[in-house]
């Protein structure tokens, strides 16, 4: 039998061959390796795509409403006041809710409790900020240089900073307070103290973490300075989880400065904050129960929005590294 040769088969003029894909080594270079595929999708890099996923998150968006409207509140409440603050009248002590020209009703000295809980805002948020300022300038430098230094400094820092942990953190702030006077920034001097060791471990643990990542190694090998590594690589990647830390320390501040006020360590009369007017409501909480009552729900409302925050950073944060990884 003679072969027969066979012909190929014709190709359809409008076929045709896809063009292969480039190879590996004709990526351009420096492309973001570790970005998600939602962020390259939407464009805008890591950071956007950690905006879009706290954007996606109602509980997250609620709090970031609420926080803000207390912001306001603090920044403009001394030209809301429906009254003077401080104005006594003892012609009107102890008014019920809804009474004429007093919607939250008067304390035990005809003081507008409407106008007192409005400044209050401003002295509760003061406070907070205080309090993290001062456990941040302790701890994060002192975490930072323990994580990236290592050796005898590490250990040393470490060995104070479990010995200041052991404490209870309350006896501790009464008892700096107590020596250094009772008063809203001594308060809050003490309670930033006693904040700062869990800033200190949180950011020692994350530069030791960085220390290790390959992008830091590689970057060293070149013959990067150190302080170019430490500004483009290390300081920007603390500031995730020290942003989560922030929002859920801040809760445990007011918390804190409620309790000293409450002893009588914190706001001094006749100012007025949150913690200072469930000290007095609870003297008359069975004469006048709101006077406890209504600082008591602002106190909750504004832990529970720094809570509900934090979760929502921690959140969309988790996601993005396991999206990345």
């Amino acid at each position: 039998m003679t072969n027969v040769e066979k012909k190929p088969e014709a190709r359809p003029p409008s076929a045709q061959v896809a063009p292969e894909a480039p190879a590996a080594s004709a990526m351009p270079a420096g492309s973001p390796a570790s970005v998600s595929a939602e962020a390259l999708a939407h464009g805008g890099g890591a950071w956007a795509d950690f905006r879009r996923r706290v954007g996606g998150n109602r509980g997250a968006m609620i709090a970031l409403a609420v926080l803000a409207l207390l912001v306001v509140v603090a920044l403009i409440g001394p030209f809301i006041t429906p009254a003077d603050p401080n104005a006594q009248n003892l012609r009107a002590v102890l008014l019920d809710p809804f009474s004429p020209g007093h919607l939250l009703g008067t304390d035990q000295l005809g003081r507008d409790i409407l106008s007192r809980l409005i400044v209050g805002t401003r002295v509760s948020l003061l406070a907070i900020a205080l309090a993290l300022l001062v456990a941040m300038a302790i701890g994060v430098p002192l975490g930072f240089l323990s994580g990236f230094l290592s050796g005898r400094f590490d250990q040393v820092v470490m060995r104070l900073n479990d010995a200041a942990m052991s404490f209870p953190p309350l006896l501790l702030a009464i008892a700096l307070v107590g020596v250094l006077g009772p008063s809203l920034r001594n308060a809050m001097f003490a309670v930033g103290i006693l904040m700062a060791p869990r800033f200190l471990r949180l950011v020692r643990g994350v530069v030791l973490g960085l220390k290790e990542e390959t992008f830091v190694e590689a970057s060293r090998s070149i013959g990067t300075p150190t302080w170019m590594v430490i500004l483009r690589h290390i300081l920007p990647n603390t500031l995730s989880p020290l942003t989560v830390a922030i929002a859920v320390t801040a809760g445990y501040a007011m918390l804190s400065e409620a309790g000293l006020s409450f002893l009588g360590l914190g706001v001094q009369p006749p100012d007025a904050s949150w913690g200072s007017m469930i000290r007095e409501g609870f003297l008359y909480f069975g004469r006048s129960p709101w006077l406890g009552i209504f600082p008591g729900v602002l106190i909750a409302l504004t832990v529970f929005t720094f809570v509900t925050l934090g979760d929502g950073l921690r959140d969309a944060l988790g996601r993005e590294e396991r999206t990345e990884s």
